[in-house]
């Protein structure tokens, strides 16, 4: 899940940042609204968390920018204002959510989990593929009701194949939104291959059918015909 933050309180972002590398986000961090109108033209973000008070501009204005770029980003507004215009003006300008400063981490988290599970499973707090369920909070896989012991990676990959079922994703687009920064420091993404050969027998040898398949020379699709 490729993350990002745009917010000046250079402690905030840090313990922000530390707090949801647990759950291994892929995060760019911008303390102003140069950096992040730059971050935006140049790379896609799933999701992004957006200060409205920025030394250089309105976070209102990255909202709109984020939006008519990527408009399938979602998008946290992070304010310390608790005046109910300035919570409807980021809403109608397209954020999908907001949260009060200060803030608890974990609830911070939560709703970015909660915006998740919006965007690519309609809110669902379980994940059901035939005979596969997943529970996106606990990162649980099961087959038949049975647990599959997943690493970090194979889990991710799993739900980024999952939440682009029937695309052909590449291995760079894989690679990208898995090992986000540290993309650039592979010569080759030869390895993917062996993170999907290990999550394609951990789910055949538990009894689930081969959904993941290989396009010689291209990539991967999840798919279920």
């Amino acid at each position: 899940m490729k993350l990002l933050i745009v917010e000046d309180e250079k402690g905030l972002s840090a313990s922000i940042v530390k707090f949801l590398a647990k759950d291994n986000y892929a995060i760019d961090v911008a303390y102003n609204f140069e950096d992040a109108e730059y971050l935006i033209n140049t790379i896609e973000y799933e999701c992004a968390l957006i200060d409205l008070m920025l030394p250089d501009g309105s976070g209102f204005d990255l909202v709109k920018l984020l939006k008519n770029q990527q408009p399938s980003c979602g998008i946290i507004i992070l304010t310390a204002k608790d005046t109910l215009d300035d919570k409807l003006q980021g809403l109608n300008f397209g954020a999908d959510d907001y949260i009060t400063k200060p803030f608890h981490l974990a609830e911070l988290n939560a709703r970015l989990k909660s915006l998740i599970r919006r965007m690519y499973f309609n809110g669902k707090n379980e994940i059901y593929i035939n005979e596969i369920s997943i529970i996106p909070g606990k990162r649980e896989v099961r087959v038949n009701d049975q647990i599959v012991h997943l690493t970090k990676r194979e889990y991710d990959i799993l739900m980024f194949l999952i939440s682009n079922t029937e695309r052909v994703l590449t291995k760079e687009t894989i690679v990208e939104h898995i090992w986000g920064d540290d993309s650039n420091t592979f010569d080759n993404f030869d390895f993917v291959y062996t993170h999907i050969k290990n999550l394609r027998k951990k789910l055949i040898d538990s009894g689930a059918n081969d959904y993941i398949k290989s396009i010689y020379g291209i990539g991967y699709i999840f798919t279920t015909k």
